[in-house]
């Protein structure tokens, strides 16, 4: 496309994602403080810490097959949790020292739904530019309900259900953390003909069920209509688990998903760089399902929204 300008979009959606869960938790902004476009240094410094924990914060390593490596710290894991640990703990507590200071009143902080936020929404974008004709569908459903005078708003999303479908493919493709969190067996038990000690550490590998070919049709192909209508035919989706400790978050999560990537596709349109598909290959490491590489694409403002966007 004429004018487009290339982006690297990863780092934009994690500066999304960041000052979303900050601006609730702590009334700051992570990113673009006081108008600058710039990353503040406390951001700066999160995210190197995450960067060098993420791949040890993982549900297992091969320390917890071989006992002895524990004691040898294999790979530096525990080093590297315990300077996330640190760094986490203390950036925790100067937000909490500077809400107690402006506020006089204690409260808690979240510390979660950044990653998967981002990740997310960087796998819905990369799934849309190799599928063009899907994403003209969802472009064509939010030029039709939404008007070019205003950004898309939270109330719109009820109206938008093929945005919905997309998000929710996404994550049946993609699920933000494919073994969900690690759970403990509270007492002996058989399973499927397995047997499962009390303390055991459980897995469920979302992935593996969201892409059994015995249960969904082509699985491994991006097709949102099949969750048109609202209806999974009593297939299984528990990309934020199921019961009692199911993610807590998964309201806040699609409606952040859903006003970001519809604004995303409302005010620019979007084309691969170059010939080739986007690469969707998987990067390895952690309990997050990461693209293996950052999604860069080609992007100008939609002809309709430009004078609303010149107004921002």
């Amino acid at each position: 496309m004429n004018g487009c300008v290339r982006a690297e979009v990863k780092s934009r959606l994690i500066s999304l994602s960041l000052n979303v869960i900050m601006r609730m938790i702590a009334e700051k902004r992570f990113y673009g403080e006081e108008g600058k476009s710039g990353i503040s240094e406390e951001a700066r410094q999160y995210w190197k810490l995450v960067e060098e924990a993420g791949p040890a914060i993982g549900a297992s390593t091969l320390a917890d097959f071989l006992t002895v490596l524990r004691w040898v710290d294999y790979k530096g894991f525990n080093k590297k949790l315990a300077r996330f640990q640190k760094g986490r703990d203390e950036l925790m507590q100067r937000l909490i020292d500077e809400h107690r200071s402006k506020s006089k009143e204690e409260g808690g902080l979240l510390a979660a739904g950044t990653s998967t936020t981002s990740e997310t929404i960087e796998w819905a974008m990369s799934l849309l530019l190799n599928n063009p004709e899907e994403l003209k569908k969802m472009r064509d459903e939010i030029d039709l309900q939404v008007e070019n005078e205003h950004l898309l708003e939270e109330s719109d999303l009820s109206n938008l259900p093929y945005l919905q479908c997309v998000i929710i493919e996404t994550l049946r493709m993609y699920p933000s953390a494919p073994l969900l969190l690690p759970h403990e067996s509270s007492q002996e038990c058989s399973m499927e003909g397995f047997h499962i000690p009390r303390g055991m550490m459980l897995l469920v590998n979302a992935y593996a069920v969201h892409r059994d070919p015995k249960v969904w049709e082509e699985p491994t192909k991006f097709m949102p209509e099949r969750f048109e209508g609202r209806k999974r035919g009593g297939k299984l989706m528990i990309p934020f688990g199921m019961g009692r400790r199911q993610c807590s978050g998964e309201g806040l999560a699609m409606r952040v998903v859903g006003l970001a990537l519809g604004t995303l596709i409302q005010c620019f349109e979007w084309e691969g760089i170059g010939e080739e598909e986007v690469d969707m290959t998987i990067g390895g490491g952690g309990l997050n399902l990461a693209k293996a590489i950052p999604l860069e694409a080609m992007y100008r403002p939609h002809q309709s929204m430009l004078d609303t966007l010149k107004k921002l």
